[in-house]
């Protein structure tokens, strides 16, 4: 409820593992990638931002969205939380995870998976923190049946009831926790990149 107390610096390279209703995802994330939004994206993960949260946005060979929590209080809390862009260091390639943006430094808790190469993402400042290095093949099951037909204004406002009750199928995250320690160094093809969208 408090973002501005969020403010942990990362490890320079951890892996995260989601639990969603689809089965488990690694991410693992690499600081030297985009080292503001690698230290948002670990703040988020260790204090339980995403348990409940929907992956609420499934374009098929392009996103897989989420980062609007299940509950509205906090998302009105962070709605305004935005920080600063990285440089874009990384290519936006299938496995890529990336924070959404509405324009140029307006990141703020929204984030996709590049569920293809999305190489004009670059261009337009889609910076990748890191990449899916176990379970892509979870991430490519969430159910996008609904598309972009969510209303992501009625998600900050209503929450999951929103959801449960007009997109019943949409898969959703259990829990977000930070493995220990990740390897000294990065495994061959970590610098290859994902793609970014829109929030």
């Amino acid at each position: 409820m408090n973002p501005a107390s969020l403010r942990a610096k990362a490890p320079d390279l951890y892996r995260a593992r989601f639990t969603t209703t689809k089965g488990d995802f690694v991410i693992e994330v690499d600081r030297t990638w985009a080292p503001r939004g690698a230290d948002r994206f670990y703040n988020l993960v260790t204090n339980g931002f995403f348990t409940d949260a929907s992956f609420f946005r499934i374009v098929s060979g392009f996103v897989a969205q989420f980062g609007i929590p299940a509950n509205p209080n906090v998302a009105a809390a962070w709605q305004r939380a935005i920080f600063p862009d990285d440089p874009v260091k990384q290519t936006n390639r299938k496995g890529t995870i990336v924070f959404a943006t509405a324009g140029k430094n307006t990141r703020t808790t929204q984030l996709f998976i590049n569920l293809g190469n999305n190489y004009d993402l670059d261009m337009q400042g889609f910076a990748p923190i890191g990449r899916v290095v176990e379970g892509m093949e979870v991430v490519q099951k969430l159910y996008s049946g609904y598309g972009e037909s969510p209303d992501q204004q009625k998600i900050h406002t209503q929450g999951k009831e929103y959801l449960d009750k007009k997109y019943p199928k949409l898969d959703s995250i259990k829990s977000a926790t930070i493995l220990g320690d990740a390897p000294a160094q990065p495994p061959a093809g970590s610098t290859a990149p994902a793609e970014p969208t829109k929030q």
